[in-house]
Parts: C-alpha cells; structure tokens; sequence
C-alpha cells in the first residue's frame, strides 16, 4: 500500500490546503488534481454524487500528488464499508456528535478484532482486487478519519471527540454550526466558537480542520491553528471565475460576481 501522504502532514502538524469537489464529475477532478492542492473533497453529503461516481473520481486522481477525501451523506456502517472497499482511504463523516458517535466511525473503517468492516475487500479496489499482499493487516495504518463537528451538542463533547482513538483529525463545518447557533458566520459569537473549538482540538493532540469561501477568514482559522483548510469549491470558482470573464468583454469590466461565503 502507499503511504496517505495527507494522514502523514496533518499528523506531524504540516499545513495541507484543499478544495471541494461538488460536481460529480470525473474530468474535473482529473483537472484539479494537477493544480496544486493538497487534498481534495468528493462530496457525497451535498454533491450528485452516488458510489460509482465516486469511485471514477478515485480512479483519475491515482497516481496524482493529491489524497481525496470522500465526505458520504451520513456515517452509516454500511456506506463507510462500501467507500473503503471501492478504494477511499481518507473519509470526513459528517455531524458526528458524540464520543460515542466517533467511536462508532473508528469501528467501522477498521477490521477485527479492533472493528467490524467487513471482510470483502479481496474483489474491491481497495485492495487492487487482491494483489496487495495482507491488505487486511495494513488498511488501519493508511485509513485517515476525519470528523465532521458542526452542532451546538458537538462543540459540548468537542473534547471527547478529539481525544476519541482512532479520530485522524477534526473538522469544523461553518455553515451548519452558524445555523444550530442561530447566528451569522462572520458574527462575533460564531466566529469565537470556531476560535474555541480549533483551540480545542489541537490542545486534544488532533489536528483541526475548516472551510470558508472566504479568504480572510480562512487566514484567521490558519492563524488559530487549523491545518487541513479547504479554501474553495470547484463550482464557485468556476462560476465566478467565468462571470468575471464574460463581464470583462459584455459589461465594460463589470465587478465579479459573489458568491455567498460560509
């Protein structure tokens, strides 16, 4: 197996830039995989995507010096089990609450006795369809779990969480946690949470994860002490870019479209 060169930076504390796959489509990770990102989201939770997409996305960014990250729409065991198998090896489970809801995630990615994925990946990709020799025993040193914590409850247990064994590392989902705290992100009463919560994390020993569309605080959350941040999407900079190009020739250099931030 190769080594999860991600896993491996944020372990070690190393600053790993990402961005959201949200289209569902194959060439367009094949495009951003060759543009310098560390990491790279195949949203499941929010993206048209559905197992077989997914695993054509894994397939064009091999070999490329990129680690996917797959986000499935909820951590069911059933699901973890199928995207390990079709070849994901870093996951970001979404509203994860509880020690014990991550517990449960760590018990899914892994096999007996220390877990309970099951035992098929000899015909999966995971394995290269069995050529890996003791697949099985190797899997868990390769296999990153990342968190998602983005509710008022989550921020309560965020200690716990972090500390659970076998969390790679912990993300901060804005958008959501904004709207369980019934406030704007940008206000000070969400964005002093997030400062919490990274502080947290990384006081936890596990390193501390976000994304914002918005550059400034982006840089704000990297000063606190997160170091997996995903700064972008592909359908935003692909529509805001294209405006910003039509507007320069049909609308006298018209300003840039926006694109609401979170």
């Amino acid at each position: 197996m190769s080594e999860n060169k991600f896993k491996t930076a944020i372990g070690s504390g190393q600053q790993q830039i990402g961005l959201w796959l949200s289209t569902g489509e194959a060439v367009v990770a094949d495009i951003v995989g060759r543009t310098g990102f560390d990491w790279l989201v195949i949203d499941g939770e929010h993206g048209p995507n559905d197992l077989r997409s997914i695993m054509r996305q894994l397939q064009v960014l091999d070999g490329l010096p990129v680690e996917p990250v797959v986000r499935p729409p909820v951590g069911s065991k059933w699901m973890i089990k199928q995207l390990l198998d079709i070849g994901a090896r870093t996951l970001l489970i979404p509203m994860v609450n509880t020690p014990e809801e991550a517990a449960e995630c760590v018990r899914s990615v892994r096999y007996p006795p220390n877990g309970d994925r099951g035992m098929g990946a000899i015909v999966a990709r995971a394995s290269r369809y069995g050529t890996v020799s003791d697949y099985a025993a190797q899997a868990s040193d390769e296999i990153c779990l990342l968190v998602q914590v983005e509710t008022k409850e989550a921020l309560e247990n965020l200690e716990a969480i972090a500390k659970t064994d076998g969390v790679d590392g912990v993300f901060i989902g804005p958008a959501d946690l904004s709207a369980d705290i019934g406030k704007p992100l940008k206000s000070d009463e969400v964005l002093s949470a997030i400062d919490q919560a990274i502080e947290t994390i990384v006081a936890a020993g596990k390193p501390a994860g976000i994304l914002t569309f918005d550059e400034e605080l982006n840089r704000r959350f990297i000063a606190r002490g997160a170091s997996f941040v995903a700064v972008g999407a592909d359908v935003t900079v692909l529509l805001t870019t294209l405006a910003s190009l039509s507007g320069r020739y049909k609308n006298g250099g018209a300003e840039p479209m926006k694109v609401t931030s979170y």
